[in-house]
């Protein structure tokens, strides 16, 4: 493994003009971030049935003292909030597992079990925090569970808590919001392959952790690499107010669809004056578009959610928690935090949009931008996670597109194609290098990552170009205030230097396809079908779920696979018979898998073949810093 380098001049300069011009004295969040601390889980950390190990807090035992100029100050505060760890009491009645992975998970006793909001990433990581729960809350049962939102590190660790057979019997109830199902498996299938590599760089789950490594994501650590699960609801909330009660405790719902996720709901616990926020309110701003890929979030209806959540609930709230971070406490404490997160949102879209009507294009928006103080010195709207820059051009997407209106813009060459044109304008790879050198020696680190990446592009093998390319993200890296932008500037340092480190956790696990309906599975297998082998191929095929009683025909023509539940004239090639649970095998692609499964094929048995030849799955170790 490579050495890492030193933190040069610039960033140091630029390191503690960060701790002059923040209000480093105010540490309310630590005591926030500490109060009602039951235990801690010595050590903290978890493994696999395997033996190896899925989460380690105690990795981040250097978060100690003042940060070093290779972490940027801010950053390091952040960090050192999310690392502490342990089962809180935040109310009495209502206890948080806090660094056991990504996410918080919530234990809300009732009668005589809990109801458990949000259940980490991995199951390993989610029964750990059971057992730390029970260790000093007694072995109560698990009376059900709630799903805040679509995102996998809230339903990853279900089976860590409870089994699928609790829920099939009735012994345990699962709710979510509406479209959850929908929402939650596709979007770890469609584009699970591209958005696992890209999060193994947004989290940096592969990273060395110390001072000039990973240091935290800014929502949280990082995210565990156990088992992730899924154990689809039972229940769905579809409006605001349904209240339900399980083992007595009460839960008004509050839907916020579109905001953080494109499923949300909040959780309002009247009996014990709480406020679960799921993810809409945590103690940073949020990313509006994740750098791991993922549709824009909308930004107007979340601040407008957060308005409604305070006129709702905001007289009654004495604390608000989280699916992240810590909580906090006082009615006008958590009136003022509710605001400042609205206002956040609010502000950034409501300027993005006055500046794109003047002309401006996203990434001149995002240089323009200035927060109002009392938001740019506010610790919970800091962009630890989300960021000024890339969610004002999430913004600026999300309404007019990729393309900022100037015709040289709208047919670029690729990247590969540009960069070789770059290194001829420069006078070669050489000259390139040079000038991302001089570049680099002057502090102006954005424009030596430009110059050194085309020269990367136009020879991936030039030795030179690839070593100031990684010293470039590394000292970009060490200035980020941005969790997310430290892990991916670091991640691609640490890949030019060593090679790939591929995808530590893949959220398309087997239990979320399993969970496909036959329609999101046709889709996902359409996606693999590489469009030009399969141009001249024709073929149909009936596929019939036994036990549920539908019949689908599927057909490949001009590179397309479609599907309809509709009869269909003439006869297909070939007919597949299998049960709702034995279907999904059909994405993988491998006819042994489907005899594996007892799936039965009647006809022209070489139309599946013919169909699974054509098929091109994603490849989870593509290039990202290199062509």
């Amino acid at each position: 493994m490579s050495t890492p380098k030193p933190v040069t001049p610039t960033i140091t300069a630029q390191q503690q003009a960060l701790r002059e011009s923040l209000p480093f004295s105010d540490t309310q969040d630590f005591d926030d971030a500490t109060r009602g601390l039951v235990a801690r889980r010595t050590p903290n950390a978890v493994t696999n049935d395997a033996g190896e190990v899925v989460w380690d807090n105690d990795t981040y035992a250097f978060l100690d003292g003042d940060a070093p100029d290779t972490v940027n100050p801010s950053l390091w505060r952040q960090s050192q909030l999310s690392a502490i760890q342990g089962l809180f009491e935040v109310v009495p009645g209502i206890y948080q597992v806090r660094g056991m992975d990504l996410s918080n998970t919530t234990f809300v006793e009732g009668d005589e079990g809990v109801v458990v909001i949000d259940t980490l990433l991995s199951n390993e990581t989610g029964a750990a925090a059971l057992a730390l729960y029970r260790e000093h809350r007694g072995d109560r049962p698990v009376k059900a569970i709630v799903y805040t939102h679509s995102h996998a590190d809230h339903f990853g660790g279900t089976k860590g808590f409870v089994s699928a057979e609790d829920v099939d019997s009735g012994r345990v109830k699962v709710f979510a919001p509406e479209g959850f199902v929908e929402h939650a498996v596709s979007e770890n299938v469609y584009a699970g392959v591209a958005m696992n590599r890209r999060a193994a760089y947004m989290y940096g789950a592969a990273l060395a952790r110390g001072p000039q490594g990973q240091v935290g994501a800014g929502l949280g650590q990082t995210i565990s690499t156990g088992v992730v699960s899924f154990i689809p609801p039972t229940d769905t909330i579809s409006t605001t107010g349904h209240e339900e009660v399980v083992d007595g405790v009460r839960m008004v719902f509050q839907m916020a669809p579109g905001t953080e996720a494109p499923s949300e709901m909040l959780i309002h616990l009247p009996d014990f004056h709480a406020l679960c926020a799921a993810e809409d309110a945590t103690h940073t701003l949020h990313n509006l578009l994740t750098l791991r890929g993922a549709v824009v979030r909308d930004p107007h209806a979340w601040a407008h959610y957060l308005t409604e959540t305070i006129d709702l609930f905001g007289g009654d709230i004495e604390v608000v928690f989280a699916s992240h971070h810590w909580p906090t406490w006082g009615k006008e404490r958590v009136v003022a935090y509710l605001q400042n997160q609205r206002d956040i949102y609010a502000y950034l879209h409501d300027q993005t949009l006055r500046l794109l009507n003047k002309g401006l294009t996203g990434p001149e928006i995002a240089e323009e931008i200035q927060l109002p103080p009392a938001l740019e010195n506010a610790w919970n709207a800091r962009g630890y996670y989300g960021s000024i820059s890339h969610n004002v051009k999430a913004i600026y997407q999300r309404y007019l597109g990729w393309f900022d209106g100037n015709p040289a813009h709208l047919w670029e060459h690729t990247p590969v194609e540009r960069a070789k044109r770059y290194a001829k304008l420069a006078g070669g790879v050489d000259a390139l290098v040079a000038n991302a050198r001089e570049a680099f020696d002057a502090g102006d680190f954005r424009w030596a990552a430009e110059a050194a990446n085309h020269a990367v592009f136009a020879e991936p093998d030039h030795a030179a170009a690839r070593e100031l390319l990684a010293d470039t993200y590394e000292q970009l890296g060490y200035g980020s205030e941005n969790g997310t932008w430290r892990d991916f500037y670091l991640s691609g340092a640490t890949e030019l230097r060593d090679g790939q480190f591929g995808t530590p956790t893949e959220t398309n696990a087997p239990d979320v396809i399993a969970n496909l309906s036959p329609e999101m599975l046709f889709d996902a297998v359409a996606i693999q079908v590489n469009g030009p082998k399969a141009w001249d191929e024709r073929l149909a095929i009936d596929v019939v779920v036994s036990d549920t009683d539908q019949r689908y025909r599927v057909w490949l023509a001009n590179g397309v696979l479609s599907y309809s539940a509709a009869p269909q004239q003439g006869d297909a090639d070939a007919t597949i018979t299998a049960t709702r649970a034995s279907l999904p095998a059909l994405a993988a692609g491998d006819p042994a898998a489907l005899t594996a499964a007892g799936i039965q094929v009647t006809g022209d048995a070489s139309a599946l073949g013919r169909l699974t030849a054509v098929l091109d799955p994603g490849d989870k170790n593509f290039a990202i810093v290199t062509p």
